[in-house]
Parts: C-alpha cells; structure tokens; sequence
C-alpha cells in the first residue's frame, strides 16, 4: 500500500460520479482512510460505503452533511484530521431560464458548487502547505469552459472552479501541492434524471465519440489525474468525447 498519499476525502460521494472514484481509489490500493461525504441521502452514502469498504483494506469512513456550511467542514478537519488528497465533486444544477431562478436558488447552488471549495480548501490547506505535499482536484464541467442555455448558474460556478482551479496552483505549487480540474460533459448520472429519453438520444447524437460518458470513465480519468507527476499542475482537462 502506498502510505505516501494515504488519506482522501471525496466530497458529494453518495452516487455517481463521487461514488464511482471512491470505488478506484479503494480498489487501487493506493489509500489506507477514504473519507466519504454526502450531502443529504444518508441510504445512499451508507451504500457507497458499504461498497467502498468491501472493495479494499482500507478505513472508509461517510460523513454526511454540507459543504457549503464552514463550520460542518471544519468539524471533518477535527474528526478526521489532515488530508493527503482532496476531491471536490459535489455540485447541484438548475435547468431554466435565468430570470425564472429564484435569489434562494442561486445562492444555494453557488454554496454548493463552489463555496465549498473555499470551505474545503481553507480548512484543509494548511496541513498540506505544513507537509509540502498534497493534492487537490476540483470536478468541473465543460459548460464552465463554454457555457451553456439554460444552464447559467451553473455554468458560471463551473466556470469559477476552473479559475479557482488555476489561482489556487499557482499560490500552492511552491509547497509541492497539485490542484487540477477534470472538466466533464454529459454523464449519465441523476443530475441529468430530469432529460428524457429523446433529449438524451439527441445530445449523443452530438457526441462524436458516440456515446455518453459513464461514472466509471469520469472516475478512471480522475484518478489517474491523481496519479499525474508533480509537474502537471494547475489544469483544467476537458472530458467530453469532443462534444464541445
């Protein structure tokens, strides 16, 4: 087991996505404590832990509760102590048109998506800079790159992770700390549960690559991005099947 990079912490891990790179990372044996945080489907991230604890020797550890909230995040700093890696994944979307999306709704989504990367990485920084050594990736989406109808909010809080992302490397890099983005597009998880059948044929059909991307996939290319030496620092890697 490597114990150079031995404790990580996957935000928004009850499904998808979270769920399915807690499950290579404890296959990988690479990890000897996957801290798992849910936001509020307790069955769900019981379930991934359950898994997550068959697939490797390893403490898995869930935590439920929100990110977006600093004081519940700094109560995972005192549980769980320091981190070697740190996943930010949990994100919500809303679909409409902007002027329709209440003030609440957007705040809300913006604590989601990205105040709780302010919240993990102010809480969990510190240890890494005092270790010279860690690593941070920020799961984005591709509409932070581009944009998309429909999608404002979250396309601007994507867009604000893919900045964080870049900002945040170039302030860590000295303390031999890594902070990349993988920038997915569609995948087929329950965030996209409200597109139909139809909608869904169609966007593939957009898909050069043919098909639409599984948790599976997402999560095999966030790990090995892990895996990527020192130097590779401070990226945003678009995942998207040449989609966009």
């Amino acid at each position: 087991m490597n114990t150079d990079m031995s404790t990580l912490l996957i935000t928004g891990a009850s499904r998808g996505v979270g769920r399915a790179l807690a499950l290579r990372c404890a296959r990988s044996g690479c990890y000897s404590k996957i801290i798992l945080n849910g936001g509020s489907d307790a069955a769900a991230l019981e379930e991934t832990s359950r898994l997550v604890s068959s697939a490797g020797d390893l403490l898995c550890l869930p935590a439920l509760g929100d990110v977006g909230d600093l004081a519940f995040v700094e109560s995972l700093r005192r549980r769980f102590g320091p981190l070697d890696v740190l996943v930010n994944n949990a994100a919500v979307c809303w679909t409409g048109l902007l002027t329709e999306m209440k003030p609440e709704e957007w705040d809300s989504l913006l604590r989601t998506n990205l105040t709780s990367l302010y919240n993990t990485c102010h809480t969990f920084v510190p240890d890494m800079v005092s270790a010279s050594s860690g690593k941070i990736l920020n799961i984005s989406s591709v509409w932070g790159l581009s944009g998309a109808s429909c999608e404002v909010a979250y396309s601007a809080s994507k867009g604000a992770v893919n900045a964080f992302t870049r900002a945040l490397a170039r302030e860590l890099a000295p303390s031999h700390i890594r902070v990349n983005a993988l920038a997915l597009g569609i995948v087929d998880t329950r965030m996209n549960a409200h597109l139909s059948d139809a909608e869904m044929d169609e966007i593939r059909d957009q898909i050069p690559a043919g098909y639409i991307l599984s948790p599976e996939e997402a999560a095999d290319a966030a790990f090995r991005l892990l895996e990527m030496p020192e130097y590779f620092n401070g990226e945003v890697v678009r995942l998207d099947g040449c989609w966009t």
